[in-house]
């Protein structure tokens, strides 16, 4: 896709996601077992054919910063092409990053050097599989300012979304961000149309309006606040495509992972029998590094010890994982983890570098990077216990932070 420049948002506090986001900002997040949440929009970039790719960080991005440059240093730089990262460099002011707007009109210098016709944002921190060439296509057939993708969801999970009303032609009519009484879809009252976070804009509209935006004291300077309701409200030219199936006519999958309950949601969707979301699909691969770790082992202990049996299923277990004698089920195992014999581990993410003591149960439970779970420890079995020591949400999942002993 020539002469499209594209920006992705990863600076990101991920207060919901705390404790997950103590020491890292939320696309950086591990995801899925092997992967980081903003490697879905970065596959999906390489994917698409889109080859000029901006990801502006700020906070704490250091973890973020080795990923993309262990594992998405992919592009031929002698032929123009890049992921790089652009943190808060105080080029206008000596403020860092306000809000998403800010963000890029602090970094519109790239967008004046690469001169494209349109202009590419995404968020880092959702789970999705889409190729942007239909969006452009669609933006570029309307001849919009601005095209906003959506997708359809049932209106009670709108709470932290932002929603909008268009009419039968697919125009923008309204904005809402994060409403209480969300407008539904016309004749299909269930139903409304979310905001992916993924915005198509023509240069020369995005130039004018983060401009005028950063001259407007009064403004938080986001694109949801401030840049999109705006916009509709001066243009007739702001539109919203429809991330859907064609041949089925239904939403496709799209996962905002924004607070715990959804990001063990998402995670539990890829342990499915028949998984929504497709890991395996050769024709669309989810890029990611992944360190050099030996092939995945269950160990038994022989027919002098029978219920020594080390077991996984319906699991997603990483490179490097050894499940010696202890049982896993319906669970995803991130590398080099370890799960000694006796223990149980149910519904659980485990992420990478984290040992389960001999006889430990954990039910229900996010384990972050390196934590040492000690014999005989439980995790998931008293709510009650659990809250003095950790971090619980609201639907009752336990998250253990990173590096802890338990």
């Amino acid at each position: 896709m020539n002469r499209v420049l594209t920006f992705i948002m990863a600076g990101g506090k991920g207060e919901r996601l705390f404790p997950l986001t103590k020491e890292r900002t939320k696309p950086a997040v591990p995801f899925g077992g092997t992967y980081r949440i903003i490697d879905f929009a970065l596959s999906n970039c390489i994917n698409s054919g889109l080859r000029k790719v901006c990801v502006l960080t700020q906070y704490k991005s250091s973890s973020l910063n080795h990923h993309l440059i262990m594992g998405w240093n992919i592009l031929p730089s002698e032929l123009g092409e890049y992921i790089d990262a652009f943190p808060a460099q105080q080029r206008v002011s000596d403020s860092w990053y306000a809000g998403t707007a800010d963000s890029i009109y602090q970094n519109l210098y790239i967008v004046n050097e690469e001169n494209p016709d349109d202009v590419l944002i995404l968020a880092g921190d959702h789970v999705y599989s889409m190729d942007y060439n239909e969006i452009i296509e669609f933006h570029r057939r309307q001849k919009a300012d601005l095209t906003v993708a959506v997708v359809e969801i049932p209106k009670e999970k709108t709470k932290n979304l932002g929603v909008l009303e268009v009419d039968r032609g697919m125009r923008i009519m309204g904005f809402q961000e994060k409403p209480a009484q969300p407008e539904t879809i016309p004749e299909r009252p269930e139903l409304v149309y979310a905001s992916m976070g993924i915005y198509v804009f023509s240069r020369r509209t995005l130039i004018e309006r983060v401009e005028e935006d950063a001259k407007t004291s009064k403004s938080a300077h986001d694109f949801g606040k401030d840049i999109i309701p705006r916009l509709i409200n001066d243009s007739k030219k702001v539109f919203a495509y429809n991330f859907k199936d064609p041949g089925t006519n239904k939403p496709r999958y799209w996962r905002d992972v924004g607070d715990i309950d959804a990001y063990y949601e998402a995670n539990m969707d890829l342990v499915r029998v028949t998984p929504e979301f497709n890991l395996y699909d050769r024709a669309w691969p989810i890029r990611t590094y992944q360190g050099q770790f030996p092939p995945a082992k269950t160990v038994w202990g022989g027919e002098q010890d029978k219920a020594r049996v080390g077991r996984a299923i319906n699991s997603l277990i990483a490179n490097g994982c050894i499940i010696s004698g202890g049982l896993v089920k319906y669970s995803l195992l991130s590398p080099a983890v370890r799960i000694n014999s006796f223990s149980e581990v149910y519904d659980s993410i485990i992420m990478q570098g984290t040992e389960v003591g001999r006889h430990a149960k954990i039910r229900r439970a996010i384990i972050d990077k390196d934590v040492q779970i000690s014999q005989g420890a439980k995790i998931g079995y008293s709510l009650k216990e659990d809250k003095k020591r950790f971090t619980v949400s609201d639907s009752g999942i336990v998250v253990v932070p990173k590096g802890t002993k338990v």
